[in-house]
Parts: C-alpha cells; structure tokens; sequence
C-alpha cells in the first residue's frame, strides 16, 4: 500500500484537534449532564423536599414568567446586551493600540509587556473573586480611580459639552452618555483586555517587515500603512478577540443578570426559574456571537 502523504494544512489541523482534545473530553463527561438536567428544570417546577429534589414538568411557564410576569429581567437583559455593545468595542480599541504600542522597539519592552500580561493574571477565576470579594483589591481598585481622577474629568468635559442643566436630548444626548461612561469604566476596560492584547500581538509579530519596507519605498505613509496593511492582516484576530469579549463580559461575575440568576437559585432556591433565565441569556449570548461573527467574517481578509 502506499503511504499517504500528510499535508502542512492536515498536520496543523490534527495537532488542533489534539490541543482540544481534553477540553472535548472535559465538556463531553462533565457539562453535558448538568446541561440537560439545567434544561430539564427550565421547563419543569423544581421543589425541595426532605426526600430530595421533586421535578414537574409545566412547560413554559418558567420562560413566560420571564419575560411577561418578572418586572426587572427584560430590562436588565436589554441593558446587559447595550453595556456589552459599547465596553467591547472598547475594549477591542484599546488592546489593539496598546498592542501596537508594545509592538515597537523601545528601552524596556520586556518590562512593559510582563506589566500588561499581570491584567491576564488578574482576570484569572482567583483574583477576580479577590477583585470582588477582598477589600484590599476593592480599595486598591477605589485608589487607582481617585489616583487618576477620572469622574472629574468626565464631570468638566460634560459641563462644556452639556452646558444646560437639562443635557442634551436625542442621540447627541444617548452619544455623549455613552462616551462618559466609557471614559469611567477605563479600569473596567483595562482589566478585560488581557488576553485580547496577547492575540493582537502575536498577530503583529507574524507580519513580515519586508511588506512595511516594501510599503515604505513606494511612498506610504506610516497612517496608510496602518491601514493598508496592520489592520487587513490582522483583522481575522478581531473576531476572535470580539467573540472572547463578549463570552468574557457576559460571564462576569458582577453581570446584573447574573446576579438575578444567582439570586434566584442562591437565595430564593428557586431552580426552575433562574434555569429558564439562564437558558434565555445564553441563548442571547449565542445569538449575538453568531450575528457579530456573521456581519465581521464578511469584512475581515483572510490570507494563506
């Protein structure tokens, strides 16, 4: 028989599937179960008894709970998935450019790069339990935020923007909003754009600087070669980065909907219904991830 020859493309795929393999493996014998029995309970009336656990199936009484009866959940999920929309497009901004920067050649780039990787150190699942729950890191959070004065800024920056006491109404009104709230959440932002930064920086490494050489004796500019070249090649990073984003924001742990969710299942034990609202709310991550995937896909440049 003769032997088959296996392909660059076929050794890459295979070592993929073997780095996720024990995810697959992890998921397959230790999600899959608790999944069904959460969806299980999302369309049944969970009560607690002596005996244990009794399940009655009522349909979707739970799902219509949710978005007819309870006065708070659509609106904390349209405030959620708004919050989401705005902090991760900022965040996206902000790891790129500081991914550019660290990109350069300077006196001291090692260092710099070790203090941005601490933020994937700190948003690790211990320290952000210690970022939430450890009043050392709480006032260590407070002094970084009075250290750099930012609600001052936002303060004066909307008096000379919004010089009326009624602000302004319409869209310039929500815009500026929106602005000053980034602007606040800067340590928010900062905090979530670890990882992202690492991505974009692996990214920026693998360019080749014969193309930015090439670029630069045909006349180009440094801007043009930003976007001529930086941007398109390592546009498919965007959509990784906007899709772990998302998943990211959507899972912290001070989520006003996942505290509802948690509030429900923690405190009133009620399994039924905060099941029912935590398959909505995965549904709407999911559904956001595959329309952001859909609409970004179409414009990012795919190269060999």
């Amino acid at each position: 028989m003769r032997k088959k020859t296996i392909g660059l493309t076929s050794r890459r795929a295979f070592y993929g599937y073997l780095f996720i393999l024990p995810f697959v493996l992890g998921f397959i014998f230790f999600m899959v179960k608790p999944l069904c029995q959460s969806l299980n309970m999302a369309f049944s009336e969970v009560g607690i008894s002596n005996e244990g656990f009794s399940i009655v199936w009522n349909d979707f009484a739970n799902f219509k709970r949710a978005f007819l009866i309870d006065p708070d959940f659509n609106r904390l999920i349209t405030e959620s998935v708004t919050q989401m929309l705005y902090r991760s497009i900022a965040t996206i901004v902000f790891s790129f450019f500081v991914a550019l920067l660290l990109n350069q050649k300077f006196k001291g780039r090692a260092l710099a790069r070790s203090i941005f990787f601490l933020a994937v150190i700190l948003s690790s699942g211990v320290l952000v339990g210690l970022e939430y729950n450890n009043t050392l890191m709480q006032s260590l959070k407070d002094t970084i935020e009075e250290a750099g004065d930012v609600n001052v800024i936002t303060e004066v920056l909307e008096e000379i923007l919004v010089p009326d006491s009624t602000g302004v109404n319409g869209f310039s009104g929500k815009l500026f909003k929106t602005l000053f709230e980034i602007i606040d959440s800067i340590y928010e932002v900062a905090m979530a754009s670890g990882i992202q930064i690492i991505i974009f920086l692996s990214g920026l490494q693998n360019i080749s600087p014969s193309m930015y050489e090439a670029a630069e004796m045909e006349g180009c500019t440094a801007w043009e070669s930003l976007w001529k070249i930086t941007v398109p090649m390592v546009s498919p990073l965007m959509l990784v980065c906007w899709v772990y984003t998302i998943v990211d924001f959507f899972m912290k742990s001070d989520n006003l909907v996942m505290e509802k969710i948690n509030e429900q299942m923690v405190v009133q034990l009620n399994y039924g219904f905060s099941s029912a609202m935590a398959w909505i709310y995965f549904i709407v991550c999911m559904i956001l991830i595959g329309l952001s995937s859909l609409i970004i896909s179409k414009v990012v440049y795919n190269y060999d």
